[in-house]
């Protein structure tokens, strides 16, 4: 418990840069294999040490989740205006200010989304090919509310084929998806499972309100094998879920 409330406590002093700014890579390098792989990113930046002595970390294998009366997830996001980039671990598109997600009391803006692969969360031992997060912002505390959404292959998907046609295929290489839709990206169902956990990429900070989307989105294998020809294995490996409370809607 002290370990924790220290953790905590170094988050809130504003000792990691993520938490201002979402998803962005911690100083030092780092990767998803080798020596600058998962295993070892608390050795390579002391912001990361997180990575290894936290005890709310992501992602996990959500099994066992609690039914509960959970309160609806909806979405205020808005079409266009985006910019994809190739940022040396992800395709991502950030998002310009105005588009929101709310859930209960919460209010949070959507900051970007990216695609892990496979997925990073698992469901009762379950991988799915892709995982796609939408990273927002609380615009109270300024903690960050992650939508995960399962992408399993089947039909085309008319906004993940367009990001797919239109990926950067180099590092740092940026393209403007002004027509963007990420409502597209989207399932019919919102429920929902949800814990505390933290960033999956360095520096892990543990200030993350997840919400994985139960349903997944169907997509066209030739658009997911267009992003594992750039990125085949982005995926942090689960952690321990260290006897947290996971919930899923009714």
């Amino acid at each position: 418990m002290e370990r924790r409330n220290f953790i905590k406590g170094f988050i809130a002093l504003g000792a990691c840069p993520i938490c201002a700014e979402a998803a962005g890579a911690a100083g030092a390098h780092w990767s998803y294999s080798g020596r600058e792989g998962p295993q070892h990113w608390a050795e390579l930046d002391r912001n990361n040490f997180v990575c290894s002595d936290g005890s709310q970390q992501s992602p996990v294998d959500v099994s066992g989740a609690i039914e509960a009366d959970l309160p609806p997830i909806s979405i205020g996001w808005h079409r266009g205006g985006g910019v994809m980039v190739n940022n040396s671990h992800t395709i991502q598109v950030d998002m310009p200010a105005g588009s929101t997600l709310g859930r209960g009391d919460k209010r949070y803006d959507l900051l970007q989304f990216h695609f892990h692969a496979p997925s990073e969360h698992h469901v009762e031992g379950r991988t799915y090919p892709m995982e796609a997060h939408f990273v927002h912002k609380d615009r109270d505390t300024g903690a960050l509310g992650v939508l995960a959404v399962f992408l399993t292959p089947g039909a085309a998907n008319a906004t993940f084929a367009g990001l797919a046609a239109a990926f950067p295929p180099r590092e740092g290489a940026e393209v403007s998806v002004d027509a963007v839709d990420p409502n597209g990206l989207l399932p019919n169902s919102l429920r929902y499972f949800t814990y505390e956990g933290s960033l999956t990429t360095p520096p892990c900070s543990e200030n993350v309100d997840w919400m994985v989307a139960r349903e997944p989105v169907e997509v066209a294998a030739a658009d997911i094998e267009r992003f594992t020809a750039l990125y085949p294995a982005n995926a942090r490996p689960i952690v321990s879920p260290n006897r947290r409370f996971i919930l899923s809607s009714h």
